[in-house]
Formats: C-alpha cells, sequence, structure tokens
C-alpha cells in the first residue's frame, strides 16, 4: 500500500557541519541518507525509526531509512530530506533555465518495505 506525500528537501545545521568533514565521511551520509516524517504520519503507517521505505516520484524511485521529525517540526503529509543522494534522485531534470531543478513541494508516494 503507498500513501501520497510532499518532499520538502532542505538543508540542515548537521549536514552543514559533516560538509565541512567531506559528502563521503559518515555524518554527512548518515544525515542525508534517511527520510524524515511526523510522528502522526509515522504512527499511522505503523512505521517505526530505521523502517526501509520506497520513495517515487516522477524523476524517479529511491528506497531508505525513515526517521521521525523532531517535536512538530513537520506537519501531516509532508516528507522532509536533507539534499543530497537521495533528493537528487527524486527531482526531475528541467531547471527551467535556473540551473536548479524544481526541488520543493514534489508530490511523491511512501511504499513501506518488508522487514
Amino acid at each position: 500500500m503507498s500513501e501520497i506525500f510532499i518532499l520538502i528537501p532542505g538543508r540542515t545545521s548537521r549536514q552543514g557541519c559533516g560538509i565541512s568533514e567531506g559528502k563521503f565521511k559518515e555524518n554527512y551520509r548518515d544525515e542525508t541518507g534517511a527520510f524524515h516524517l511526523c510522528q502522526q504520519d509515522m504512527q499511522r503507517l505503523s512505521l517505526a525509526e530505521g523502517d526501509r521505505v520506497r520513495i517515487t516520484s516522477e524523476g524517479g524511485s529511491v528506497e531508505a531509512p525513515v526517521r521521525q521529525s523532531k517535536g512538530d517540526e513537520l506537519p501531516p503529509g509532508l516528507i522532509f530530506v536533507p539534499y543530497g543522494d537521495l533528493s537528487s534522485q527524486l527531482m526531475g531534470g528541467d531547471t527551467h533555465g535556473s540551473g536548479m531543478p524544481t526541488s520543493k513541494g514534489i508530490d511523491v508516494t511512501l511504499e513501506k518495505l518488508p522487514a
């Protein structure tokens, strides 16, 4: 069963610290390697921290673990992912002449993967 969400990529402070160490180091890869959902969506979909999900957009499909966002950082229906490999694979290639593909507000489906 899949659910429709809106993907919101962005930068995090931990990602900023990790980039100074290098994109291939553990801190950066860990920070950019998971999707974040609010507690209500995690509970509704019976997801636990670390469960693997597949996120699919018109631009592509990726699999990664899911994490619960802190407090009320995210409202229901949104998925946050730090800019990086995962977000890049979900963006389309059209840059609309800006050099940067559309990255905010991408419609995606989320599917829980078997353990």
